[in-house]
């Protein structure tokens, strides 16, 4: 996607996976210039949520469906690699790897250059405003699928 393309407060998408620049500020870091661990699921949720708005849905949206429908996160697993440091300049990269009934399957990295600072893979699932699980909307479906990762059973 050329620079022109990009919406800057959203990132960009290359091929399946989503990259989201983040700065850290002195707010992201502890008193020795760390980052905060709790900060990069922050980071994390950024990178899911703009992944959606480039697809060309929002969180809005899935809400004004006559079904509204929102995001639970039941699981995520975080690895830690290296610290990341204040004025550091980290990018977010997200893929969509697959649905399987109500659940979303995420992968996660944040990288600082080529090194990996963080990885993640996360489980969500749709649910309803009462908090049930459901299939997720045929709108997502049809706007994520092209960014999923191919089906390994699939020839």
């Amino acid at each position: 996607m050329s620079p022109e393309a990009r919406d800057p407060s959203a990132g960009w998408l290359e091929g399946r996976e989503h990259r989201l620049p983040v700065r850290i500020y002195y707010e992201d870091t502890d008193f020795t210039g760390v980052v905060y661990h709790a900060n990069y699921l922050r980071y994390f949720e950024r990178g899911r949520s703009d992944f959606f708005r480039l697809a060309g849905i929002s969180h809005t949206d899935f809400l004004a469906l006559p079904e509204p429908t929102a995001f639970s996160i039941i699981r995520i697993e975080l690895d830690f690699k290296r610290a990341a440091r204040i004025d550091d300049a980290l990018l977010v990269r997200t893929t969509f790897d697959r649905v399987t009934g109500a659940r979303l399957n995420v992968s996660q990295a944040i990288t600082r250059g080529e090194d990996l600072i963080a990885q993640a893979q996360v489980s969500a699932v749709c649910i309803d405003l009462k908090g049930r699980a459901i299939r997720p909307p045929k709108v997502m479906i049809e706007r994520l699928g092209p960014l999923f990762a191919p089906d390994p059973a699939t020839p």
